[in-house]
């Protein structure tokens, strides 16, 4: 229930509303608006403090009160007081919200049919509006001042403050952010427009809110004031028009609408564990999906192709999770899978390797230990019948055995633990922020220090497996800044690139790594690498690029190429003992035979011989 206090919106000082009780809310002169406590759907002893639209069946919410335990409990009170303004208190009378600092005592307060609640003095002058202090909805009327923000919530049922904002810039844009929580750190902008006036609605007939969602869209939605049964909340425009071409890196959360398309249903379990006893082919079948992708990230393109050669594809290949076929196009995609998205015009089929229930991961043993089981069980049955009947050195046996038994019964499980753990380590897992804070105890011991951060020891709560956890800090935590900045990695060697099964390179250790942002093309800092793949820039105070990195690969390529280490220590002149001095010289006199080894099958190949001249002239080419 409702109350409007004179019938013009006027709310006097002393005014008090307590969650739960029959009179919740404030209403506006026409009824249109109401302030108050907002019941959840999901728990009726929960609220919001709240202005919603009241004649509309959703009561839809268009501000919130951002209190630091939000949603509140039952019994709590809100009233208007002349010298802290609005004041919500819970049921043991301690302070959750008051509507900020004002600097002069409050008379009273009006919520029009705007949707505005304001606080007026004695000289009716405003002190404080809900309009200056949005949460995720803008209203016909209300100004978006520089420096006032617009925030997203969680989600369509988590009202605390979520990752996207909106705010006006210093040149009279307006941009879209995404911000990192708990940090509060800003990232640059993924979306930003000049303002414009050109739109002229009229609100007569509809209700109109501009809401920034929860998946970082901003919004503009009607409502037919005259609303028929079927009646709901429309679109007229949203910015960006497409989310998902706003690529905003955030891990494996996708760019659609932060995780819109979380999962790849149909549930699957992904193995490239061979046995002995079947093929791929018979272990796993294809489910399809349409409108489904995960752009980037392929490892193979295969064109032009059809979907069943598609199919069969990815069906043989054990690193293959899915498949993408499109336009007579084969992407094949492996775990984990990145950039999720649900897109009805990309016109692809999504087809996703699913584990037969034939062929299930189970524990081998589980059958022999079941029978292991009762064998056991009838051998105590039968031990205990000896043991009533037997003499004394029957019995010392008896005991031997049943302590020999429950031996074998505890390696038995303890094999069968390490076995689930392996079986466990096949498949990729992702682990939540709060899964990392649990296993390391809130990041309390400290094993180690990188360039990116701070390593800790953990326990996995599910399986006691120890675990090794780096958290990023400082500049790090952008990770927009961590996932579109190139990297100079600083330190390309043999010892850094390793090889999956398929031969695929990955490149590791980081840890002298230096970041280069979107608008930088080059840095400066100290000498970072190895002896014999440092550039020469490094030693010429020159800025530094990513070329360093191309320099130090084209060393590691010239080790391949020759079939030398980059420094061989042994050799006494140092000309020849670094690589790139030997290499540089023997290459300008034309001894290339020199430079393969003498091998005679690259040389008599004119085809292969071309290929090292211009692998030659790339690396040392200034």
């Amino acid at each position: 229930m409702a109350q409007n206090s004179n019938g013009n919106g006027t709310i006097k000082i002393g005014a008090t509303l307590t969650a739960g009780d029959k009179v919740f809310s404030w209403l506006s002169p026409s009824g249109e608006f109401a302030f108050g406590f907002h019941q959840l759907r999901d728990n009726k002893d929960l609220f919001l403090l709240a202005i919603w639209f009241n004649k509309l069946p959703e009561k839809t919410l268009v501000w919130y009160a951002d209190t630091p335990n939000s949603p509140i409990p039952k019994g709590s009170k809100l009233e208007l007081t002349a010298d802290r303004g609005l004041l919500l208190t819970d049921p043991r009378n301690q302070e959750l919200w008051k509507s900020g600092t004002i600097v002069s005592q409050a008379d009273m307060a009006i919520f029009n049919d705007t949707g505005n609640f304001v606080l007026f003095d004695r000289k009716s002058e405003k002190i404080w509006e809900s309009f200056n202090h949005p949460t995720d909805t803008l209203l016909p009327t209300q100004v978006l001042e520089k420096g006032v923000v617009v925030s997203s919530r969680v989600s369509s049922t988590n009202f605390s403050r979520g990752r996207f904002q909106l705010s006006l810039k210093t040149d009279g844009k307006f941009g879209l952010y995404i911000m990192n929580l708990p940090s509060e750190h800003l990232n640059s902008n993924y979306y930003t427009k000049e303002t414009t006036n050109t739109e002229s609605a009229s609100i007569a007939n509809y209700y109109y809110r501009a809401t920034l969602d929860f998946d970082g869209v901003f919004t503009k939605y009607s409502y037919p004031k005259n609303p028929t049964k079927d009646s709901n909340w429309s679109v007229v425009w949203s910015i960006p028009d497409n989310i998902c071409l706003q690529r905003f890196a955030y891990g494996n959360s996708g760019v659609c609408g932060y995780n819109r398309y979380r999962g790849c249903k149909p549930s699957f379990l992904q193995s490239c564990v061979e046995d002995s006893k079947s093929s791929a082919e018979s272990r796993y079948t294809i489910e399809e999906m349409k409108d489904v992708d995960w752009p980037s990230g392929d490892y193979e393109i295969l064109q032009p192709y059809d979907k069943e050669n598609c199919k069969e594809a990815c069906l043989s290949d054990c690193t293959c999770a899915i498949a993408i076929y499109r336009k007579n196009a084969c992407w094949k995609k492996r775990l984990p899978l990145n950039n999720g998205k649900f897109d009805t015009t990309a016109e692809a089929i999504a087809f996703i390797k699913v584990r037969k229930s034939d062929f299930p991961l189970e524990n081998p043993s589980s059958s022999s230990s079941s029978s292991s089981k009762t064998k056991s069980q009838n051998v105590l049955i039968i031990a205990g019948s000896i043991l009533l009947g037997t003499s004394l050195f029957v019995n010392f046996l008896l005991v031997e055995g049943v302590s020999l038994g429950f031996f074998f019964i505890y390696k038995k499980r303890v094999t069968r633990s390490q076995h689930d753990k392996e079986v466990s380590r096949l498949n990729l897992r992702c682990f939540t922020y709060k899964d990392l804070t649990d296993a390391t105890d809130d990041f309390k011991e400290e094993v180690g220090r990188g360039s990116f951060g701070i390593v800790y020891k953990g326990t996995l709560k599910d399986t006691n497996e120890q675990v090794a956890v780096k958290k990023l800090d400082r500049a790090f935590q952008d990770s927009e800044k961590e996932f579109k900045a190139e990297i100079i990695h600083c330190d390309i060697k043999p010892q850094n690139i390793l090889l999956d099964e398929s031969y695929n390179a990955r490149i590791v250790d980081f840890g002298l790594a230096k970041l280069l942002l979107m608008n930088q093309s080059h840095t400066n800092t100290n000498i970072r690498g190895t002896k014999g793949y440092v550039a020469p820039e490094w030693y010429s105070n020159m800025p530094i690029t990513f070329k360093v990195d191309v320099y130090s690969f084209g060393v590691l390529l010239l080790e391949i190429i020759c079939c030398r280490r980059n420094v061989d220590i042994e050799i006494g002149d140092e000309e020849e003992a670094i690589l790139v001095y030997w290499a540089y010289d023997y290459y300008k006199e034309g001894r290339m035979d020199v430079l393969v080894g003498n091998d005679m099958e690259i040389i008599q190949d004119m085809n292969s011989l071309k290929l090292v001249m211009m692998m030659f002239q790339i690396i040392f080419q200034p």
